[in-house]
């Protein structure tokens, strides 16, 4: 072992606050009621209501999706550091 102060890295980053951003962004919109709650625009007949919510459904799809491609990637980089720390050892 050596003397060498340990390093902890940030748990907080730049990244994993895009990370909740992304997993965030769809329970405020949908439990913001007033902003949706209304018949106008329609599209193509449905009431904005309703088609309001179907694209959130494919929105927080693809807010999921970016958030754990993020999350691997920021996964696959502290694990890299951690093995470079070992070897440096």
């Amino acid at each position: 072992m050596s003397d060498a102060p340990e390093v902890n890295r940030p748990v907080v980053t730049p990244v994993r606050v895009v990370i909740a951003a992304c997993l965030v962004a769809p329970f405020v919109a949908m439990l913001w009621v007033s902003s949706y709650a209304r018949i106008e625009p329609t599209f193509i007949g449905i009431p904005f209501f309703y088609w309001y919510q179907m694209l959130w459904v494919v929105i927080s799809t693809l807010l999921t999706m970016i958030a754990y491609k993020l999350w691997q990637r920021d996964q696959r980089a502290r694990a890299a550091v951690r093995a470079e720390e070992g070897v440096a050892r």
